[in-house]
């Protein structure tokens, strides 16, 4: 049986001489969550357009809620909800008017039972009455989540949500993104936090408008070949420099105030020591790591980009 909710064959948008979607394919069951993550410019925001019809694509076939992804675009958007970058709320509507008015655009008939159980659900309850403008990012985000729930979505597009929202109300926010989930909906999110993506049931990194890889975390990790060691020295970007010319390093990445290295076996890290005093350079620490989302996709960026030379 095919429980797949979402099954989009070679997605491809072009503007002009940009390729922003580059033929991509997803399949995504029905409550998962997955995370689209990339650089700015990687196509993410058009990816998201496209799979909710808001953008019509060059190219693709599939299917949405076993509808026809192209020729029944319109039955889809009565059971998908999408919350953009930038939603448009009314600052001069108080946060339950708000809620009315996207109820009136889905021409939900009895929203008043709705709406109180997403005020409770989104912990805006005391601040009905307080006009959107007033109310501070984080808050701002869950009334727009709020608008995009009240017509019961099966999936919901989220674009960048948590994007300028404090630590406190990012953390708020994914704790109701879970509780959606545990009610069946499906997810998927745009993030430009890696943190946030490695929460998610699956991980799409995007480069180019491609989908490098789709996967779990787990697996994901199962794709750095190597080893990673955290290099912490008083003199950063000289040691930068100085690991970059050692061929016997296969990935040199820089993340503040330390060095991430590559090597595909352990004992060179004595030749990686070495390097560094005879140039001297103080060592403060020097420790074998777990990658993270960050180093397996710098890695895989290059790795594409190499290809790409070919």
């Amino acid at each position: 049986m095919n429980d797949n909710i979402i099954e989009i064959y070679n997605l491809t948008k072009k503007f002009k001489t940009v390729t922003a979607v580059d033929n991509i394919n997803l399949k995504v069951k029905k409550g998962e969550m997955l995370g689209i993550v990339g650089p700015d410019g990687a196509g993410k925001t058009t990816a998201i357009k496209l799979l909710c019809g808001i953008t019509i694509p060059d190219n693709s076939t599939g299917r949405m809620l076993q509808y026809d992804f192209i020729k029944e675009k319109e039955k889809i958007k009565n059971h998908i909800g999408y919350l953009s970058q930038k939603f448009s709320l009314y600052t001069d509507l108080t946060v339950d008017e708000n809620i009315e008015f996207f109820a009136e655009i889905h021409r939900v008939a009895d929203y008043k039972t709705k709406r109180n159980e997403l005020l409770q659900f989104t912990r805006l309850l005391d601040f009905r009455k307080r006009l959107a403008g007033k109310l501070s990012g984080g808050m701002k985000q869950k009334l727009a989540l709020a608008c995009t729930l009240i017509h019961t979505p099966d999936i919901i597009f989220l674009d960048e949500p948590t994007t300028g929202v404090d630590p406190v109300s990012r953390r708020d926010f994914w704790k109701i993104l879970f509780d959606l989930l545990k009610k069946g909906i499906t997810i998927i999110l745009t993030t430009p936090y890696l943190d946030e993506a490695e929460r998610c049931s699956r991980i799409s990194m995007m480069h180019n408008g491609k989908f490098l890889i789709i996967d779990s975390f787990k697996n994901i990790k199962k794709q750095m070949k190597g080893f990673i060691f955290e290099v912490v020295t008083a003199q950063i970007r000289k040691t930068y420099k100085i690991l970059s010319d050692i061929s016997a390093i296969d990935e040199v990445q820089t993340f503040g105030d330390r060095v991430n290295i590559l090597i595909q076996k352990k004992e060179l890290i004595e030749k990686v020591k070495k390097a560094l005093k005879s140039e001297k350079i103080k060592i403060i620490s020097v420790n074998e790591i777990s990658p993270s989302l960050e180093n397996i996709f710098i890695s895989l960026i290059k790795e594409n980009l190499k290809k790409e030379k070919k």
